[in-house]
């Protein structure tokens, strides 16, 4: 059963979730794992591509791509962005930047609930852990 992260910002945090979605993708790329990160908005994958770019300053890359639908090419970047099905290349994680539950969260091994300081992210961010409760989910917090 697909295992459930809620990661809190703090009220009033400088960090973004855009920002904190970089660092769980180092660590979930670093553990093996193919992450999709679910991105809702063009604005909202752009800011988090150019993120990734520049997150690890001279000390590496995460690879990734945008992905729009179509089959990725070898080699596989370890990150696809989008906002839409994932392809079956990329099952290991799921970051969710988007305020509802994806349809296609449960085929995933984890899923990474990134809820910012933001008061209708939070109020969003407790309808999705009450979704995912209901429906008997292992589910997890992390206050950062």
């Amino acid at each position: 059963m697909t295992r459930i992260d809620f990661y809190i910002l703090p009220e009033g945090s400088t960090e973004n979730s855009v920002l904190t979605a970089c660092k769980l993708c180092e660590k979930a790329t670093g553990a093996g794992m193919k992450v999709y990160v679910h991105a809702p908005g063009a604005s909202l994958a752009d800011e988090l591509d150019g993120a990734l770019w520049s997150f690890q300053q001279g000390a590496g890359f995460i690879s990734h791509e945008r992905y729009a639908g179509r089959a990725p090419e070898e080699p596989l970047p370890a990150v696809l962005i989008g906002d839409g099905e994932p392809p079956e290349t990329h099952h290991g994680a799921l970051i969710n930047l988007g305020l509802e539950v994806p349809g296609y969260f449960s085929r995933f091994e984890r899923v990474l609930e990134l809820v910012s300081g933001d008061p209708l992210a939070r109020s969003k961010s407790r309808e999705r852990y009450k979704f995912y409760r209901d429906r008997g989910y292992d589910l997890k917090t992390h206050n950062l």
